[in-house]
């Protein structure tokens, strides 16, 4: 009996222990990133075995072999700039181009140095297109592209503000990429057509809170070297540049040399008649002319050719395609009618070159494809090319002042 107390005794004493000890240990948890390195390696297996082998793509590309290109940008006279700055994955090359342009305007003019936000005009050019969209209820083009004077009108309307007050980027993000947000956009704007929701405060509002959250609501007020501006302030105060001083000369047989026409293409979303079409033949002397004498242009056409060529940085008509004494405005407008040329890209004529084989042109470009060659952010552009592919520039007024004399009152 005492034997059995002993050892009942002894079973209470250990349980009593466990308990002690059980309550004077609390366990804590934390969170912590969930990994499974193996199972990441069995996806990449089971990824690598059942895609598709395909071949490498090919597109077929001009031989260069035997040519004398430009080598160099240091090459070229060349008119004050910023330095390029890429777009990302955007379609806001016409902003990169009219926004380049217009501070090298503020230089020449003015001899300021300047970085212009190219951003602050894309927001509010969404929500002018979302305006027009909802007035001509769906028949409006509501895409990413646009042009130099639709730009132009933005600053008319808003003003412009320094880069560094508005870039359209979070914290961390290096490159623009507008793809969500643009899909967003056009799906709501969808959905009003279908719905004949047509309440323009309302599309409007919605419209900004789609910008605002990708790309940040633009300043109402900025500070620049210690003053205190509205947008509107700091173009007429400080950039000084005159929107309404900027000329869009275009060469089509579509329209009736020296009027005013429309530019017939999707990115001429507003249907802007201010082109000034004239003849090829004036269109280049003039475009040459200006750039000799220090005017920078903005220019836009097509650059799917197969002379153009973005890792030997150049753009030129091959022989194969049309000789250079056949391209005349019966060749241009050919391509154009077809549709083999298309206003797919916009960008900024900084310099040029005299050589035997015609004249070269300096060209800043936003694209991806300027950063594949030795001059990062650079194109030369022959004038062959200019002058088969390239629909428009702007420039100026001072610098047409003969083409705008001759033009039908």
């Amino acid at each position: 009996m005492k034997n059995k107390l002993c050892l009942s005794t002894v079973i209470m004493l250990l349980c009593l222990s466990a308990s002690v000890s059980l309550a004077q240990t609390r366990d804590t948890g934390k969170l912590m990133e969930y990994k499974n390195p193996f199972y990441k390696s069995i996806e990449k297996a089971i990824e690598a075995f059942e895609k598709d082998k395909d071949e490498p793509k090919l597109k077929f590309k001009m031989d260069f072999t035997g040519h004398d290109l430009p080598k160099s940008k240091a090459q070229f006279t060349q008119i004050w700039h910023n330095d390029p700055v890429a777009q990302g994955n955007s379609g806001m090359c016409w902003c990169y181009a009219t926004t380049s342009l217009l501070e090298s305007e503020c230089y020449r003019l003015h001899k300021k140095k300047i970085k212009i936000s190219e951003l602050h005009t894309v927001y509010w050019e969404y929500v002018e297109k979302a305006r027009r969209f909802v007035r001509e209820q769906g028949d409006s083009e509501f895409g990413q592209g646009s042009q130099a004077n639709a730009a132009l009108n933005i600053w008319k309307q808003y003003g412009c503000v320094p880069a560094e007050s508005y870039t359209g980027k979070k914290p961390g993000q290096v490159h623009h990429n507008h793809s969500a947000m643009f899909d967003q956009m056009k799906t709501y704007l969808q959905s009003v057509k279908r719905d004949n929701a047509w309440n323009e405060p309302i599309v409007l509002s919605t419209i900004k809170s789609i910008l605002n959250h990708h790309i940040g609501e633009p300043p109402r007020k900025i500070k620049y070297q210690h003053r205190d501006m509205t947008p509107k302030q700091f173009l007429a105060n400080v950039v000084k540049v005159k929107p309404d001083d900027y000329i869009d000369v275009l060469s089509l047989m579509t329209a009736p040399y020296w009027e005013k026409a429309e530019y017939t293409c999707p990115d001429n979303w507003w249907h802007s008649k201010r082109y000034n079409n004239v003849p090829l033949g004036d269109f280049m002397k003039t475009l040459k002319r200006a750039v000799k004498k220090g005017y920078s242009l903005f220019i836009g056409g097509d650059v799917s050719e197969s002379g153009y060529f973005s890792f030997k940085d150049v753009a030129m008509v091959p022989s194969y395609d049309i000789p250079s004494a056949y391209i005349d405005e019966h060749a241009r407008q050919f391509r154009f009618s077809n549709k083999t040329t298309t206003d797919d890209h916009a960008i900024h004529v900084v310099g040029y070159q005299e050589r035997a084989d015609g004249m070269w042109f300096l060209i800043k470009d936003s694209g991806s494809g300027a950063r594949n060659g030795a001059n990062q952010g650079y194109y030369f552009y022959h004038e062959d090319y200019i002058k088969l592919k390239i629909m428009y520039f702007v420039v100026h007024k001072s610098a047409v002042k003969d083409l705008l004399g001759r033009m039908a009152k």
